[in-house]
This record gives structure tokens, C-alpha cells and sequence, in this order.
């Protein structure tokens, strides 16, 4: 004689294989995230660099000096 699975117990199994692939999936997700952060923070170091050469090179040698009248 088998005894069937109490369906408490199949339920919280269920419930626990669902939670399983949630935290996968949100795992999946956040690990995405992080690697598309990184390539912006690149992009962004990069562009930002880029643009203060560009400045330097555009402006060179402005110095503050005083007006005439002064």
C-alpha cells in the first residue's frame, strides 16, 4: 500500500520550485543591469574625457585679465 504525498507539503514544494526561478530570474536580471551600468560608466569616462580635451584645445591661453579701465 503507497501512501500519496500529503498536499500540504506538494503545495510548499510548488511554491518553493516558483520562488526558485523568480530569484533566477531577478538574479538574471540584476546581473544585465550591472553589465549594461558598467559599459555606460565607460562610455561615460570616455566622453567625458573626449570633451575636456576638446575644450582645452578650443579655448587655449584665455586668461583672466582685468579690464582697461581698471
Amino acid at each position: 500500500m503507497s501512501a500519496l504525498p500529503d498536499p500540504q507539503l506538494t503545495n510548499l514544494e510548488i511554491i518553493v520550485a516558483h520562488q526558485g526561478k523568480t530569484i533566477d530570474d531577478l538574479s538574471s536580471a540584476v546581473a544585465e543591469q550591472w553589465a549594461i551600468m558598467d559599459r555606460l560608466q565607460k562610455k561615460l569616462d570616455a566622453l567625458t574625457s573626449r570633451f575636456l580635451e576638446l575644450e582645452e584645445s578650443a579655448a587655449p591661453g584665455i586668461e583672466a585679465t582685468k579690464p582697461p579701465h581698471w
